[in-house]
């Protein structure tokens, strides 16, 4: 299974990037995707996850309504359109599939399988 993260970069306070997640590897629409993110110094936390078929959507409090997370099962891709963005948000951003079987489902890393290597980005003030 691989999961390859990219669309990372420096942007300025108050810009976009949309980070894409590619899977392979893996039965992709049977898997709930997440995604989190790991700021220097800080612990890795959850940023916004889906399932697979059902559209419900689960997200950070600190990234509501500003980042908002989307997957094209027949491209095997899931998506992170972040807006307003914020110096808080650099991080690096990494993206997670899960069974969703655990209780730990959505939030927890518990739950999710595999995992990508990350993508870096960097919000200049």
């Amino acid at each position: 299974v691989q999961l390859q993260a990219s669309g990372g970069g420096l942007v300025q306070a108050g810009g976009s990037l949309r980070l894409s997640c590619a899977a392979s590897g893996l039965t992709f629409s049977t898997y709930g995707m997440g995604w989190f993110r790991q700021a220097p110094g800080k612990e890795r936390e959850f940023v916004a996850a889906m399932r697979w078929s059902v559209l419900v959507t689960y997200y950070a409090d600190s990234v509501k309504g500003r980042i908002t997370i989307s997957r094209d099962n027949a491209k095997n891709t899931v998506y992170l359109q972040m807006n307003s963005l914020k110096p808080e948000d650099t991080a690096v951003y990494y993206c997670a599939a899960s069974t969703a079987a655990s209780s730990a489902w959505p939030r927890g890393q518990f739950a999710y399988d595999f995992w990508g290597q990350g993508t870096l980005v960097t919000v200049s003030s």
